[in-house]
């Protein structure tokens, strides 16, 4: 009953680079390509400028918070909206600034360094357009700044899908929205808080590679790794769980400016990371000018995007939604696709939107896939079926990449991420088949399977799976960790026997297969609201084969207003969750 559609087949690592993927690592760049009668095509330019969707201010633009206001006032309640939005300051200081930032936008400054661009303000997220309620604050994001925070403390009242990245915030930082509500979560990376953090009603939140000046509280799970200031572990009372270093990490790649150059900054790998990458200044890593960048511009199709690949240049999506007809292919070693103001790619006739060879090195970033009405097999996959290179000194990486089933229209894919490269990072992911909106319901919008992972020694950092209609994650590779799950399940399952799976009550959120030998998960919570049949039992939120390599440690379930309830939180360990009362259930480690 729990063999997937196509199960993996055993595979043994090999760490050998072969001949093939060798060579497709050492190709240059080349000005033309040549067509099946050896006559040269036109070459895919490089270079250029990034497209009306991007927004460039400098400290003498006129009414920089008029045209900002005028950006948020569109986007504020465009939750499944078509406009996208990136707001790029320059280098220097600002004053009197309240960016408030709604839905598909994207804030940065344009330094090498956070400091680099100052603002004397803040960069607000609130919940006033839903009653108070930041639950549906998603897909927005504020990177590479400096604020001094007018009343000393900044608010960014989000939910998933709205990363905080490479800030340093001269204050304090409020995660709640104004009046306290609720909020479902989010993520902080490569950030200074010089101030104290205050999640107040944040029902979990995951913190990586960063200091803070000191955490306030805690509703159930909040997961530190790398965090200078952190608190203590403690859980579940407080529910911290906190790693001193994270183990495997790389900061995601960003646009800056050299002078009048436009450049990508691709920061190195760490290990053992802590604390922020930008803290004496420049930052590790490398700067590839936008000359060796397809700039990606809306009505742009998947033949040009993957003649520029072949060519030998990296990708740049400028915000903008993208109807493809064949699959985005990344072959070449160390590409790098790099989406700004939640650029968002849809499959139109059931294609898979991204494939990545079996190459180290390549670098997804900032992308949301939406799926068309089509079902695809996939959406995103990492190396091809079986793939067993080592890319341990070079992994590849997907930061902010997004995925989402329905919501903004009908939508299927059987699996939304496969991952069969060895090695890979995810690092913050939110792939949610949607429970609101348009074009959803239990066979509108299915959606068996979130994210499959075959490869070897992958590392999730921020995995956040919500409400598929059968397994959310099923991990089959060797040495596979997660620090911090996030998850729903769907809500909208009819009864029980939809959700049937043989003899057990449900399918588990996160599976761990019977195979594996070595697995360890840090900070992990599934949550269940069955608001259509609020009698569905689910088994458990987790499943795991018990052996002494495979280690959980602080897990959590819990049963929003008693709608369904599990009757354990891993295997058959832990105690149910009862009555209509949103009491977790918790397991410290296991086993």
């Amino acid at each position: 009953m729990h063999a997937p559609p196509t199960a993996p087949r055993p595979r043994r690592r090999t760490r050998a680079l072969g001949f093939a993927a060798l060579a497709v690592a050492m190709l240059m760049s080349v000005p033309t390509a040549q067509t099946a009668f050896g006559e040269e095509a036109r070459a895919v330019p490089g270079g250029g400028d990034l497209g009306p969707n991007v927004h460039v201010f400098d400290p003498s633009t006129h009414d920089i918070q008029g045209k900002v206001d005028e950006i948020f006032k569109k986007q504020e309640t465009a939750q499944f909206g078509l406009d996208r939005h990136a707001l790029m300051f320059k280098p220097g200081t600002y004053d009197d600034i309240n960016a408030q930032i709604g839905f598909y936008t994207q804030i940065a400054g344009l330094g090498l360094n956070p400091n680099d661009t100052t603002f004397n303000g803040d960069v607000t997220v609130d919940a006033g357009w839903f009653d108070g309620n930041a639950t549906q604050n998603f897909w927005r994001s504020a990177e590479n700044l400096t604020l001094n925070p007018v009343s000393g403390t900044n608010r960014w009242a989000v939910s998933q899908a709205a990363p905080f990245r490479r800030m340093h915030v001269k204050g304090g930082l409020n995660l709640a929205p104004d009046g306290y509500g609720w909020a479902s979560g989010g993520y902080i990376a490569d950030s200074k808080i010089d101030g104290e953090v205050g999640p107040y009603s944040q029902q979990q939140w995951y913190t990586r590679d960063s200091s803070v000046g000191g955490w306030v509280n805690g509703v159930w799970n909040m997961t530190f790794s790398g965090v200078e200031g952190a608190p203590a572990n403690s859980f579940p009372e407080p529910p911290y769980t906190t790693l001193d270093t994270t183990p495997v990490s790389r900061e995601k790649p960003f646009l800056y400016l050299d002078g009048a150059d436009y450049k990508v900054f691709v920061p190195e790998k760490r290990e053992n990371a802590r604390g922020v990458s930008w803290a004496d200044g420049t930052p590790a890593g490398e700067s590839i000018p936008l000359e060796q960048f397809y700039v990606v511009k809306e009505g742009a199709d998947a033949a040009t995007i993957n003649a520029a690949v072949e060519q030998g240049l990296h990708l740049l999506f400028t915000p903008g939604v993208y109807h493809i007809d064949e699959t985005i292919t990344i072959d070449r070693a160390d590409t790098v696709a790099l989406g700004l103001g939640l650029a968002t790619i849809i499959p139109d006739n059931g294609v898979t939107a991204i494939k990545v060879g079996d190459v180290s090195g390549v670098k997804l970033a900032g992308l949301l896939v939406d799926a068309g009405p089509v079902n695809s097999k996939t959406l995103i996959e990492v190396g091809p079926e079986n793939a067993s290179a080592d890319h341990s000194a070079n992994p590849t990486s997907l930061q902010d990449v997004f995925v989402r089933i329905g919501g903004a229209g009908p939508g299927k894919a059987t699996t939304s991420i496969v991952v069969n490269s060895d090695d890979t990072i995810i690092d913050h992911t939110w792939v949610w088949r949607a429970d609101h909106g348009e074009g959803w319901g239990w066979e509108t919008n299915r959606a068996d399977y979130g994210v499959r992972v075959n490869g070897d020694d992958v590392l999730a950092t921020g995995l956040f799976v919500e409400h598929f209609n059968k397994y959310d994650v099923e991990w089959y590779g060797e040495r596979g960790r997660t620090i911090f799950f996030q998850n729903e399940k769907a809500y909208d399952a009819p009864n029980q026997e939809a959700i049937q799976n043989g003899d057990t009550k449900g399918y588990a959120a996160y599976r761990v297969d019977e195979s594996v030998e070595q697995h360890e998960g840090w900070g992990m919570g599934s949550y269940c609201y069955y608001n259509v049949d609020p009698t569905i039992i689910q088994e458990h939120g987790f499943e795991a084969p018990v052996k002494p390599g495979v280690k959980f440690h602080s897990l959590i379930v819990v049963s929003l207003g008693g709608n369904g309830q599990y009757e354990h939180v891993i295997n058959d360990v832990g105690s149910p969750t009862s009555g209509p009362d949103t009491i977790p259930s918790q397991v410290v480690n296991f086993p």
